[in-house]
């Protein structure tokens, strides 16, 4: 008598063909993770950036809704001032204290906040926006057209822009749209820089040969084959960038240059508690914790997205 030791039994061999049609079905049905689904994956999986996104997120929601935080739930003004309450500490009627006009601190930080946060994000908005055209338009054309706009570069970076901010706040004595204004038009050279780099490796790939010889205009492939894939790295300049106008604009008040009170910024509510820390350390304390938490907070989220941006990681 034969035995069939080695074949599968009629049972054995429809179990193996049900396996393969149910592996054939997952595998067909799935769908296949793009790059954006692996970049989120890898971001949810890093705590310490999320955290920081979290917290940015409160930041920013507190500042936008100061209006109806101050009214409803503070119950006090930003620019309302009580000379029999300077200088006290943090207690249920003010929670963080009230300053040398006696005012009350928390409202004024939260509208400090949203012109701090709106000149930094805003002010990068639109350094992000001039470098990337014009370093799109640099290494695409490459040749006289980079020539011509890296010579522009090269001369406006050769003078110290520390001192012609200074020079420019010092005669004009921006508002803080004019000062968005002004870190913005002086802020997008070094994006251009990384950005035309980065467009050099780009233009030389094969889906913009192919797009090049199926007749697609040069606008068509800048827009919809180059800007797409330099926009990861785009985001990770923005949240560093952001963080750094934070800090311009708080090293401008703490010289006197910046915004100009009763409005109230981070940065001036800061410099002008410099002088009464003995008699109310805590304003010095909560404009420096808020401004370091923030800058702190964007330089993370900058740090994660970089690492979740990564092709070259699995």
């Amino acid at each position: 008598m034969i035995e069939h030791s080695g074949l599968l039994q009629p049972e054995s061999e429809q179990a193996v063909v049900e396996s393969l049609d149910e592996f054939l079905e997952t595998t067909t049905t799935a769908e296949p993770l793009t790059f954006g689904k692996i970049a989120v994956r890898r971001l949810m999986r890093d705590r310490l950036t999320i955290a920081a996104l979290l917290l940015l997120t409160v930041l920013v929601l507190l500042s936008i809704l100061a209006d109806v935080f101050s009214v409803h739930v503070l119950k006090w003004n930003p620019n309302s001032t009580d000379l029999m309450a300077t200088f006290q500490r943090p207690s249920s009627a003010h929670l963080l204290g009230t300053d040398q006009l006696g005012r009350d601190q928390l409202t004024r930080l939260l509208f400090g906040g949203r012109v701090s946060l709106a000149i930094g994000f805003s002010g990068s908005f639109i350094a992000m926006t001039l470098g990337v055209f014009i370093g799109i338009a640099a290494g695409f054309f490459g040749g006289f057209v980079d020539d011509i706009i890296m010579f522009f570069i090269n001369t406006l970076q050769s003078i110290p822009t520390l001192f012609l901010l200074l020079i420019i706040v010092a005669l004009f004595s921006p508002s803080a749209l004019w000062l968005t204004l002004i870190f913005g038009f002086l802020g997008w050279m070094n994006v251009s820089r990384i950005v035309r780099g980065e467009v050099f490796s780009v233009r030389e790939r094969d889906y913009v040969i192919a797009a090049r010889a199926l007749g697609s205009s040069e606008p068509s492939i800048m827009m919809r084959h180059i800007l797409p894939n330099i926009i990861p790295i785009v985001i990770i300049i923005a949240a560093r960038d952001i963080g750094s106008l934070i800090l311009s604009e708080s090293a401008l008040s703490f010289l006197g240059l910046g915004i100009q009170p009763p409005t109230a910024t981070w940065g001036n509510m800061l410099s002008k508690a410099q002088q009464y820390f003995i008699l109310g350390p805590h304003l010095v304390i909560f404009p420096g914790v808020l401004i370091t938490i923030t800058v702190l907070s964007l330089y993370l989220i900058g740090d994660g997205l970089r690492d979740a941006l990564d092709p070259r990681l699995k």
